[in-house]
């Protein structure tokens, strides 16, 4: 890969093209999506504050400004449990980026971090002192000082609540108020006392999906008995560079070339991909089930498409973990090892999403909080086969956008068929594109996002500032 991505860079200087280039710098769902935005309100309605409806003014001239203005000089201390290529601590890193551009104050904290050096950890901390973040130790007196003094403080996901009693002890008190608890997590085990005891105490949590909103509020009353603070429901957006991209012909063919030539895969082949961190909560084993279906069904119908591919990115062959292992002895059982191709966890997706002809969400049991990776399929006119749990089912439209399959084993033979389904019908594959696209251009932008975040931090600070006149 080392060698590929070095030729690929050999023919990007040539052909200078400035968008190629800026891809390749930037980040995508698996990375740090740079978001220089505009934004839509929210409003509060029951439980959750809901989303505006966004489909009359997405070039609307409220968006030319930059309504985060308002943090600038503000302290801001974010608190991630973790600095790794996840989604949660990258998407964090992208709010800081966002703060950073309007001039705030920003301080990172990863409350757990190896004790050997990490070229992950190192590569991104780097990224963020280069923006103006500064990092700083989880622990000792500077923590406290700056959570102290902080105007907002942005914990990302349940299990860095243990930071709190951990490092703040009698101080946890004067800093609930300005709390924006950003959660991403479906899993029933971060509903632990220890990690979420002081929840509903917060200025409000912040969650990507109404299926994850509703599941907490749930979960927590029936469990720990306690109530979940404001929550503020935010979807997620694709930002403007990926937008650029995904809507340049000449950028996507050189990325479905080069992609496609060095995976061993033919133009007119089609290509099907899963791009999660590798895992078993991400389905990468029941889609490989469902793609060998699949061509148990062609070759037993006799029926006529093109040859299939399936592209798994987000592998760690440095871990080689028991999963994977399963993973590729699956393959080699079934003799697919020419159609089946591994592509290690990377800070570029972009290009595997300009390869692929399909999408395909497998996650497991409640789904994904949201799926970023699905919105940036959609953008680039991929259908999308998803699982109809969690936050896909916000995003696609079962039928329009693509086909939903039950999540479990019980979902391998219909997503089998699905399959079938889109490798024979072309002109299917391209309508739920062009229908996920125009779906995302109603809904899922960069400037969608970033308003409803800008309104979530606008009111925390309110309430902060509150709390700290009585």
């Amino acid at each position: 890969m080392a060698k590929a991505s070095m030729s690929f860079w050999v023919m990007i200087q040539r052909k200078r093209w400035p968008l190629m280039v800026l891809l390749f710098l930037s980040v995508s769902t698996i990375g740090v999506i740079l978001v220089r935005s505009s934004f839509e309100s929210c409003k509060f309605s029951g439980q959750f504050v809901e989303e505006k409806n966004v489909y009359s003014i997405s070039s609307s001239a409220k968006f030319r400004s930059n309504p985060l203005d308002f943090m600038k000089s503000k302290l801001v201390l974010l608190v991630s449990h973790e600095l790794s290529l996840s989604g949660g601590p990258l998407l964090l890193m992208e709010l800081a980026f966002l703060l950073r551009g309007v001039g705030a104050q920003v301080v990172w904290i990863t409350n757990q971090k190896p004790l050997e050096e990490d070229e992950v950890i190192y590569s991104l901390e780097h990224k963020m002192l280069d923006r103006g973040v500064q990092v700083i130790s989880a622990k000792g007196q500077e923590a406290i000082d700056t959570a102290i003094k902080a105007d907002l403080i942005v914990l990302n996901t349940a299990v860095a609540g243990k930071w709190l009693d951990a490092v703040l002890k009698d101080n946890v008190v004067k800093v609930l108020p300005k709390i924006l608890w950003w959660i991403h997590e479906m899993r029933g085990h971060y509903f632990k006392p220890d990690l979420v005891k002081h929840l509903p105490f917060v200025a409000g949590a912040m969650i990507d999906s109404y299926a994850t909103a509703e599941y907490w509020k749930n979960r927590t009353q029936a469990r720990l008995g306690i109530k979940m603070p404001k929550t503020y429901v935010v979807h997620l957006g694709n930002s403007k560079e990926l937008m650029e991209v995904a809507e340049d012909s000449v950028a996507k063919r050189v990325l479905r070339e080069h992609v496609r030539e060095s995976l061993g895969v033919r133009n007119e082949d089609l290509l099907l991909g899963i791009i999660n961190s590798v895992s078993r909560g991400k389905g990468q084993d029941l889609f490989l089930r469902a793609f060998h279906e699949s061509l148990e069904i062609i070759k037993e119908k006799k029926l006529l498409v093109p040859a299939m591919h399936a592209v798994v990115v987000g592998s760690d062959m440095s871990r080689q973990t028991k999963f994977e292992t399963e993973l590729r002895n699956f393959v080699k059982e079934k003799k697919l090892d020419n159609y089946v191709h591994f592509v290690n966890k990377t800070l570029t997706v972009a290009p595997y999403i300009a390869a692929i002809d399909v999408l395909v969400q497998n996650s497991q049991a409640r789904g994904e909080c949201f799926g970023r990776i699905t919105i940036e399929a959609m953008a680039f006119k991929l259908p999308v086969l998803g699982t109809a749990a969690g936050g896909t089912m916000e995003i696609v439209v079962h039928g329009r956008t693509g086909l939903l399959h039950s999540a479990g084993k019980e979902g391998v033979t219909p997503l089998a068929k699905n399959l079938v389904e889109l490798a024979m019908q072309v002109e299917l594959r391209q309508t739920m594109g062009k229908n996920g696209y125009e779906r995302v251009k109603e809904m899922f932008l960069e400037h969608h996002m970033s308003h409803r975040i800008a309104s979530v931090l606008r009111e925390v600070l309110q309430h902060a500032k509150a709390r700290a006149l009585r």
